[in-house]
């Protein structure tokens, strides 16, 4: 994944973009990025912080920059920000996406004789390839829309000119981009919460395919926003920030909704509920509410030094770092019947290991309700999921012990509550040594987000999408 944000300031904005950057570090965890237009023009910094966190990075840069305006970024693939110098000025560029046709638009470029030099371990940098895009037109506006009609995925950015900060959010509006304002300043980012301890209250928030200029005195609309829109419904589920909101919608309040919802379809007896930290806190709280029963940790978290196991690219630094985070308290799991809930099941083995502790000290009986129904397709738009093959996906390993093979009857097994689907959640229960298993529905995750589900892309669950 990755995050953005970006300040224009009628001050030195370095100490909002450095801590608004940092507040986005849950959404990444390889490099991080700062540019600023200051006294001495662009300055720049980028760091790996896979083994540290961004403040310690950062830190002894920051009297390099300077100025009123800047971009920063936490990104898991290219190194960001790069600078261009081209026909329309000088400007630096930083992007969060996934481009699907990344090879077929740089063969297009190196037709017309042109070149890339961000080369990194991925290949061709997906932002100077978007950077190439928009240099292709007569304005940075144009430009933008250019690269968006051409980005097979998607792809939000924020470029830093001479004169201000373009903000677009990408053509369906899978990731989110939103306008704070303060005395003095305006600020845009892809998460709420970098905001309030910063001082910014919510102004805007970009529709899309939106194209606005942001200076310190305010923005502008270039581009007006598409009407198709289909919002990441695992940025409430799963990845989000519980402090953030999109589309006015709380991310903490639709993981209460969420949780309700799994509680008023589940009937099983138990001593208490509890949710895998973090991400699975809201759901377990929300079914606890629901159920009038116990919310209890069985877990607790060592935060000083762990990391969220998602984002390691490598199996068995995710698998080392879901164990040694946490921490199982036997005097609350011996002898009882627990049910958690978990944001989602992705591959399964984090959470096979984690069952197994807790029959190891005691349980009686461990239930587990995920939030979202089961994840049968891998992510086409956004680089969650880049690291792992279709047949990672506890669904469908389930579907090829069934099958025989992993991508047969997708459409029956997606289907809840059908025939094939049970079949496919008893064989991950079977799989994952669990007392029970239930997943949320579909239309009661689409009634917690409180979006139509036009307007949200749930393509991971059902396979529906529009490229």
């Amino acid at each position: 994944m990755g995050g953005l944000f970006g300040v224009a300031s009628q001050s030195e904005c370095i100490m909002d973009l450095f801590y608004g950057t940092d507040y986005l570090s849950h959404l990444g965890t390889r490099r991080g990025g700062l540019l600023t237009n200051g006294r001495g023009g662009f300055v720049r910094s980028i760091h790996n912080i896979e083994n540290a966190y961004f403040r310690n990075k950062f830190e002894p840069d920051l009297n390099e920059f300077s100025g009123g305006r800047g971009i920063g970024v936490i990104s898991d693939t290219d190194a960001q920000p790069i600078t261009i110098s081209s026909h329309l000025g000088r400007f630096g560029i930083v992007t969060v996406g996934r481009i699907n046709n990344l090879e077929a638009l740089a063969e297009k470029n190196h037709a017309k004789k042109q070149h890339f030099s961000e080369m990194s371990g991925i290949g061709i940098n997906p932002s100077e390839l978007v950077a190439r895009l928009i240099c292709n037109e007569d304005s940075f506006e144009a430009g933008i829309m250019r690269a968006q009609s051409e980005i097979q995925g998607s792809c939000s950015l924020l470029l830093l000119t001479e004169k201000g900060l373009y903000a677009a959010r990408d053509r369906l509006g899978r990731t989110p981009l939103i306008i704070g304002k303060k005395d003095g300043a305006y600020a845009v980012t892809s998460e709420t919460c970098a905001f309030p301890n910063l001082g910014y209250a919510v102004d805007k928030e970009l529709g899309p395919g939106e194209v606005v200029f942001i200076t310190a005195d305010g923005h502008e609309q270039r581009t007006p926003p598409r009407d198709k829109m289909q919002v990441c419904a695992f940025l409430w589920v799963y990845y989000g920030y519980p402090a953030s909101a999109y589309e006015g919608l709380s991310v903490e309040a639709v993981r209460y909704r969420c949780g309700r919802a799994l509680a008023a379809n589940d009937d099983v007896d138990i001593d208490f509920v509890s949710g895998i930290p973090d991400s699975g806190i809201g759901h377990a709280i929300g079914y606890a509410m629901e159920k009038r029963i116990p919310y209890q940790r069985a877990f607790v978290k060592y935060t000083p030094t762990w990391p969220r196991s998602f984002m390691p690219q490598n199996q068995t630094v995710r698998d080392l770092v879901a164990k040694m985070k946490l921490i199982p308290m036997k005097s609350q799991i011996e002898g009882k019947r627990i049910l958690f809930c978990e944001d989602s099941i992705v591959r399964g083995t984090q959470l096979k290991d984690t069952v197994q502790i807790l029959f190891d000290y005691g349980a009686a009986e461990v239930h587990m309700r995920p939030a979202c129904p089961v994840l049968v397709y891998p992510c086409e738009f956004l680089n969650f999921s880049t690291s792992r093959s279709t047949l990672d996906l506890a669904g469908r390993k389930a579907i090829k012990e069934i099958e025989g093979v992993e991508d047969r009857y997708l459409t029956e097994y997606a289907d809840s509550g059908s025939e094939k689907n049970l079949s496919m959640i008893e064989t991950i229960r079977r799989s994952l040594k669990l007392s029970s298993l239930k997943f949320q529905q579909m239309n009661d995750l689409v009634a917690a987000i409180g979006l139509p589900k036009e307007r949200l892309c749930t393509h991971c669950w059902d396979g529906s999408s529009c490229f």
